[in-house]
């Protein structure tokens, strides 16, 4: 196995890649962003970790840029930040996997190991539960046409039936973490949502969940 570690923090870099090399895992290392950048490009890595925090260009940068270009390469996401927004903001980007700070080295060896084995995915272009189907090309529920934002929604929704999603997760994966937005914004689509769904005769509701958010579930 051949990984790219990108890691501004020295000594902890050194250790870690110390302990890869035990376990016969090869390493190239990067120090910021714009090597991280420059290496991940390659077709040469197996598994690439990222950091979040880097000098020059952000890990989130980096990861945003290579998918862009088709870098299909999976990607474990570094953060010293445990916030649900930026664990968000890196699978929306197309992250594998996501390991906060401080972590140890036998989990990431571990986890390193099961993407490597993990047969790549095709991703679906259409998400189903019960009698509905989200058509993520054409952002259509049923048929019926979906603004960018209820689609948005309705994806997390659909993704995670019967779990609750809260509207500080909604809020950073469909208007993103770096706006200022309301969470009257995610109430006045939800209702939307809810107004397609009576249309649709669907036999699944969104339900309010006090204090914390919303999720779907199939009617009683």
């Amino acid at each position: 196995m051949r990984i790219l570690y990108v890691e501004d923090e020295k000594f902890l870099a050194e250790a870690v890649i110390h302990l890869l090399k035990k376990e016969k895992i090869n390493v190239d290392h990067a120090e910021d962003g714009e090597k991280g950048l420059e290496l991940a490009l390659k077709p040469n890595y197996d598994v690439i970790v990222l950091d979040i925090m880097l000098p020059k260009m952000s890990g989130l940068d980096i990861l945003k840029a290579v998918r862009n270009r088709g870098v299909k390469t999976p990607v474990i996401m570094l953060s010293a930040l445990n916030e649900v927004e930026d664990k968000i903001k890196g699978l929306d980007y197309g992250a594998d996997d996501y390991l906060a700070k401080p972590f140890k080295t036998a989990e990431l060896i571990a986890r390193l190991k099961a993407l490597v084995r993990r047969p790549a995915l095709v991703e679906a272009k259409t998400l189903n539960f019960e009698d509905l189907e989200l058509d993520l090309t054409n952002r259509t529920l049923n048929g019926v046409e979906l603004t960018d934002k209820e689609a948005g929604i309705f994806e997390m929704l659909i993704k995670n039936p019967g779990s609750a999603i809260t509207k500080e997760q909604i809020l950073a994966h469909v208007w993103g973490a770096e706006n200022e937005f309301e969470e009257n914004y995610v109430e006045v689509y939800v209702s939307y949502l809810r107004k397609k769904l009576k249309t649709l005769h669907a036999k699944v509701e969104i339900k309010t969940i006090r204090n914390l958010g919303y999720k779907l579930c199939s009617k009683n």
